[in-house]
């Protein structure tokens, strides 16, 4: 089957930060990713540097392969661009009544903006805010197994598999299975 791409899919980065690449990482299945985005996978300098954790230093080694594979990117924020003002509001200085959010989230919203690009980001909560005040899109860890429950790279069973794996590995999903999330949505 070949998939259908228009010009601005090509054109689009997708940013992601520390959770939601995670949440492939560890269930060694960013081949998901790969085939649903190419090489429009981009991650920012402060999420690898989340990944390098000694605790969990094997998703740092995958993330650096898929680097040196030329199959995914990454982003370095430099002092005095716009990027880098606003990942300081965010780390640092957020606005009045927004509390300060993590460094990996914070870049890949900053480069999504500036860049115009989409968001890979679960925590909702903590950046819901800045979706909607940045007409960001977003994709979560949920949506992207949609996409490939809907472009047939997996079923409905294997679907299932990958949520209970990654639940196992402490992701938070907003279902108890993947049945139940592609069920929330009709």
């Amino acid at each position: 089957m070949e998939l259908k791409t228009t010009k601005r899919d090509m054109i689009e980065q997708i940013f992601f930060d520390t959770d939601c690449i995670s949440s492939f990482l560890w269930v060694k299945r960013t081949d998901i990713l790969l085939n649903l985005y190419g090489k429009r996978i981009i991650l920012p300098e402060q999420v690898l540097d989340e990944l390098s954790n000694p605790g969990v230093s094997h998703l740092s080694t995958k993330a650096n392969q898929l680097l040196s594979q030329n199959q995914i990117g990454t982003a370095e924020i430099l002092v005095g661009t716009e990027e880098f003002d606003l990942y300081y509001m965010l780390t640092r200085n957020p606005q009045y009544g927004q509390k300060r959010i993590g460094k990996g989230e914070a870049s890949a919203i900053a480069l999504a903006k500036v860049r115009k690009g989409i968001l890979a980001s679960n925590n909702l909560k903590d950046i819901r805010y800045y979706i909607q005040q940045f007409n960001l899109k977003n994709l979560t860890t949920p949506m992207i197994l949609r996409d490939a429950l809907l472009r047939k790279l997996i079923d409905e069973t294997e679907g299932n598999a990958i949520w209970r794996q990654m639940i196992n590995k402490r992701r938070k999903l907003p279902a108890a299975t993947f049945t139940d999330y592609i069920a929330s949505l009709k």
